[in-house]
Formats: structure tokens, sequence, C-alpha cells
């Protein structure tokens, strides 16, 4: 029988664990095959608060990928059928998107998480604002995965607002 350990553990006070997007903590899965190394919450992750997610990739998608917006919408607006999103390349990548996101709340939901810090203006993981489509315009919105969260109580920071206790 394999047992977790560490922060994994379900023991650990779960409303101290949050989610992280695993690109904020150095783990190079950004669609360019990079990461948005935020040092704070490194210092963060390694006393065991932190649970590392990356949507994208639980959702099937490889890393390095095609970059990838929401076109004619939001997170909601993907999540209702509204809206699609599509790479560069135009191909659809609608459902990796969602399945990352259900994927992501199986995890908040089995840890028992109540936030996350998710990674700014990304449209899986972007609160507040996101890109509108493949531009420099930001508009009121939120991304797939944050949606979701939210939908189900999980309250929202990105990387620019958490404040690391």
């Amino acid at each position: 029988m394999i047992r977790m350990s560490g922060p994994f553990n379900r023991k650990t006070s779960s409303n101290k664990l949050r989610l992280v997007s695993a690109c904020l903590i150095g783990i190079d899965c950004r669609y360019d095959g990079k990461n948005n190394t935020n040092q704070r919450l490194i210092r963060l992750f390694r006393k065991g608060k932190l649970i590392p997610v990356c949507p994208e990739q639980l959702g099937g998608l490889p890393t390095p990928r095609d970059g990838a917006q929401i076109i004619n919408g939001t997170g909601k607006d993907v999540l209702e059928g509204r809206a699609r999103v599509v790479d560069k390349k135009g191909h659809d990548v609608t459902e990796n998107f969602i399945k990352g996101a259900m994927e992501t709340l199986k995890i908040a939901k089995y840890l028992g998480v109540k936030e996350a810090i998710l990674k700014a203006r990304s449209p899986s993981c972007g609160s507040g604002k996101i890109h509108k489509g493949f531009s420099d315009v930001l508009i009121d919105g939120d991304g797939v995965t944050a949606t979701l969260l939210k939908m189900n109580g999980i309250r929202i920071f990105t990387e620019e607002e958490f404040v690391v206790e």
C-alpha cells in the first residue's frame, strides 16, 4: 500500500494548504517550457503549505506547447459552452482546458483546499483579468480553472496579490 507523507498527508491541517500554479514555484510547465518563478512562493512551498498544479498539463497538453487564449469570452463562457480556447495554430484545446480545470478541482476537494494562488492573466489560472484573445488587451474575467474553483467555493489569489504570511 502506498502512503502519502509530508505536505500531502491528509493529517496535515488542510485549512493551511493552498493550491499553487506549478510554474510559480519554478516548475517548467508554461506553454514555452519555462516557468514564472516567484521566490516568496517557493519559500512557502518548501514549508509544505502549497500543492503545485498545472491545469494545462493535467488536461493532457504537452510542454512545451503552442500558446492558447480564450476566444470571445472568459473562463465562465468556456465552461458554459459560449467560448472556446484556441492555440496560436488554430487548434481547439477547449476540452483540455476543461479537463485540466476538473482535475485541479478534484485535487482541491480531496485535500480540502479552500484557497489557491494562481498565475495572473492566464487563460487557465487568471483571476480578475485575462487577455482578450491573442492581444495585450486585458478584459475583466477569469480563466477556466479559476472560474471552476471559484464556482466551488475556493478563494483565488494571483501571485501579484497574495501576501505571504
